[in-house]
């Protein structure tokens, strides 16, 4: 098996396709992203310390223009795959005969519906909502990207968000007083910043936040975004949010479903039948009640629809898909 790792999540991810393969003892090659190798490399040296058995796991360091012939290796019969969404298709594309899980981020979206409207629920929402738009610095795929809220409540949330996310305090990430560090490169930066000023240059409100310092860019607040501009549609992967209203449930569960993501979504409601509604409408992979949808853990199927991938992830999901069944028919012999 061949499992690659991406940056933001650098030890856990890389662990999360370690562990369920060794699980159902098979032998795994560990490429990291090269922007974080040094994760791994510990991990291996951790794992040669132990008593699997040698060749059961390699880490393998090499740059992503090297990857094509490993990803069409026939030795390497299951491919996993957590990252961007084009290098993630372009492999499943270049292995069609190989069994290839993605996970490939999304856009995810926060729904604050109307019976969420007391002064305690707005600030509960607002807080979760200006913490985990802004954690690793926007750069985890069920980040808060979209915060959809009822007309009802919309003028009073908006405020509450706005004031959370300009206390979030950006610096050195080593500093216990930081909230929001840098990206993972100033590159990353400087898209984010072309995402922004795209969205403001075509009508967007710019709220809080817009401005970039090297590689770090301030948590960011966005209303009244054009549908057609690109951190409408696509995963930022930056500390950066939208604002917007609907008229009420159905119009709020069709603007989150509105999107070609769908891994996972945030619904802020009391209301068990909604809850239900909820899970049966949003097409996503995952629905969170009364919180943000950042949220996930080993013991759950984590995975997404539409363009946030194929198969899931957790240790028993995935050592399901990292495997398949066999039979054994014992005839003529003496039991």
């Amino acid at each position: 098996m061949l499992g690659i790792a991406p940056f933001n999540f650098p030890l856990n991810l890389a662990a999360h396709k370690r562990r369920p393969r060794h699980r159902r003892t098979g032998a795994i090659i560990l490429k990291p992203a090269p922007a974080t190798p040094i994760s791994s490399l510990v991990l291996g040296e951790l794992l040669a310390e132990t008593e699997l058995p040698a060749g059961s796991w390699s880490v393998l360091t090499v740059p992503n223009d090297r990857m094509p012939a490993l990803v069409q290796d026939e030795r390497l019969p299951v491919i996993s795959f957590t990252g961007s969404g084009p290098v993630g298709w372009s492999i499943l594309d270049s292995a069609p005969r190989k069994h290839v899980t993605l996970e490939l981020g999304g856009n995810g979206a926060a729904v604050v519906l109307a019976d969420w409207s007391s002064e305690a629920d707005l600030d509960w929402a607002a807080q979760r909502i200006a913490t985990f738009s802004n954690y690793q610095g926007g750069q985890s795929c069920i980040s808060v990207q979209r915060v959809i809220a009822d007309a009802s409540l919309y003028e009073r949330l908006v405020p509450k968000v706005v004031a959370a996310v300009e206390a979030q305090v950006t610096g050195d990430p080593s500093d216990a007083a930081t909230d929001v560090g840098p990206l993972v490169s100033e590159d990353a930066a400087k898209r984010v910043e072309s995402w922004v000023d795209e969205a403001v240059a075509a009508g967007a409100k710019l709220l809080a936040g817009g401005k970039r310092e090297g590689a770090t860019y301030a948590p960011t607040v966005l209303a009244d975004v054009p549908a057609g501009v690109t951190i409408a549609c696509e995963e930022v992967f930056g500390p950066v949010l939208t604002l917007a209203k609907a008229d009420g449930e159905e119009a709020a569960f069709a603007a989150v479903n509105d999107s070609p993501y769908g891994l996972q979504a945030g619904v802020f409601t009391h209301d068990l039948q909604t809850a239900f509604r909820a899970h049966r409408a949003l097409e996503t992979g995952g629905v969170v009640i009364g919180d943000v949808p950042s949220y996930r853990a080993d013991q759950m199927p984590y995975g997404g629809a539409k363009q946030s991938g194929v198969g899931r992830e957790g240790v028993r999901y995935a050592m399901d898909d990292y495997t398949y069944e066999r039979v054994l028919v014992l005839t003529g012999l003496a039991l």
